[in-house]
C-alpha cells in the first residue's frame, strides 16, 4: 500500500493527529461531564473556582466551573490543533509539559489556600502526572513518523 506525504495510508491522517484528536475529544468530553449532575457528585456544592468546591467528577476528581471550562477549552483547542501535524505535535507535547507543570503546582501549593483556585486534589494530581507523561510521550514519539513532510524538531507544518 502506498504511503502519502503525511506518513499514513492514502486518505488517512498520521498517528500524531489521530492521537491528538482522541486526547482532545476526551478533554472536551470531561469538561462537559463535569457539568452533569450525577456524573459529578456534590453538584450543588460546585463553586466557580477555589478549593471550597465540593463537586467531584465521578465522585473522585475535585472540579469547579473554572476547572470544567478549562478542560472544555483545552479539548476544543486540541481539536483545532489536531487538524495539522504541527498543531497535533504542539498540543500533545506542549499539553503534556503543561500538565506536568500543573502536577508540580498541585503538590507545591497549600490545598486549603487561595492558590488552589482551579481546584485540585490528590486524585487530580496523580491524573495530571499520567496525562503529562502520556501526552508528552505521544507528542514526541509520534512526531518521528516517517514521511510527515516536516522535520521531527519542527513543530509547524511547512509547504
Amino acid at each position: 500500500m502506498a504511503r502519502n506525504v503525511r506518513g499514513g495510508a492514502p486518505g488517512r491522517k498520521p498517528w500524531v493527529q489521530l492521537a491528538a484528536a482522541a486526547a482532545a475529544g476526551v478533554f472536551a468530553l470531561i469538561g462537559v461531564l463535569g457539568f452533569i449532575p450525577g456524573i459529578t457528585t456534590g453538584y450543588g456544592d460546585m463553586t466557580f473556582a477555589g478549593h471550597h468546591s465540593e463537586a467531584r467528577l465521578l465522585g473522585l476528581f475535585q472540579v469547579s466551573i473554572l476547572h470544567n471550562a478549562l478542560h472544555l477549552g483545552f479539548g476544543l483547542a486540541g481539536l483545532v490543533l489536531a487538524r495539522s501535524v504541527g498543531g497535533a505535535r504542539v498540543f500533545l507535547a506542549g499539553g503534556g509539559a503543561l500538565y506536568l507543570g500543573l502536577w508540580l503546582y498541585g503538590f507545591a501549593i497549600d490545598r486549603e489556600s487561595a492558590a488552589n483556585f482551579i481546584p485540585v486534589n490528590d486524585a487530580d494530581n496523580w491524573l495530571h502526572l499520567v496525562l503529562g507523561f502520556g501526552m508528552l510521550a505521544l507528542g514526541l514519539l509520534l512526531s518521528n513518523q516517517v514521511g510527515t513532510g516536516t522535520r521531527p524538531d519542527d513543530p509547524f507544518d511547512r509547504p
